[in-house]
């Protein structure tokens, strides 16, 4: 996917680019952070509290990422029993990730009030930082395992729901490829493309230049 848009337009392929590393970077960092912050030291000894891609970067994710536009990063290790807080704090881990790609989006946004950053490749920058980060805010926040919806979601609901909690916890990531491997398909209408419909609201309340 996006080795095809170097081809047609190469400076937004560079731009979406480096929103995927930064955006990759600041979240898995911002998992490791929180969970440092709670107690959990795990992350931190295994040198991921740092905004350095390489730490956070996964090759094949990358290569995906390259190859058919979904990837994604190493997974920030927690040991949720030695987290300050319990479920809340387990919750706030979670949610920091997220978190973190809207933060840049919000910088963006700021940025963006500058008008050295509204024209020429500054502009495209500033769009595609914003609009790869905007999507990782809203698919993170899908209620799918492994994606931190999930462990923002699962913990408030009753136990007569452990059943389904299991159920997904198990076949999540099926579902979720599944629901990825459907926007590929011409002619068919994925859910997941629904889902993902705020994403250009977002960037449209605070004023950023749209790319899609």
């Amino acid at each position: 996917m996006i080795l095809g848009l170097f081809e047609q337009y190469p400076a937004l392929a560079v731009a979406i680019i480096l929103g995927f590393v930064a955006g990759i970077t600041i979240h898995e960092a911002a998992h490791a952070w929180s969970a440092y912050m709670l107690g959990d030291d795990t992350a931190y000894r295994e040198g991921r509290v740092t905004l350095n891609p390489i730490s956070h970067l996964d090759v094949l994710g990358t290569v995906m990422l390259f190859m058919v536009g979904f990837g994604w990063g190493k997974p920030t290790p927690v040991m949720i029993s030695n987290l300050r807080g319990a479920r809340l704090g387990a919750v706030a881990v979670a949610f920091a990730g997220p978190l973190s790609n809207l933060l840049v989006v919000l910088v963006c946004a700021a940025l963006y009030l500058f008008p050295q950053f509204q024209e020429g490749y500054l502009q495209l920058v500033i769009a595609g930082v914003a609009f790869v980060n905007a999507l990782l805010f809203v698919f993170n926040l899908i209620p799918i395992p492994p994606l931190d919806g999930s462990k923002i979601l699962f913990p408030f609901l009753p136990r007569a729901l452990d059943g389904f909690v299991a159920f997904m916890n198990q076949y999540g990531p099926f579902i979720l490829l599944s629901l990825v491997l459907l926007t590929w398909l011409p002619g068919v209408a994925s859910p997941l493309n629904y889902i993902l419909a705020p994403v250009q609201p977002i960037l449209t309340l605070l004023g950023l230049p749209l790319i899609f």
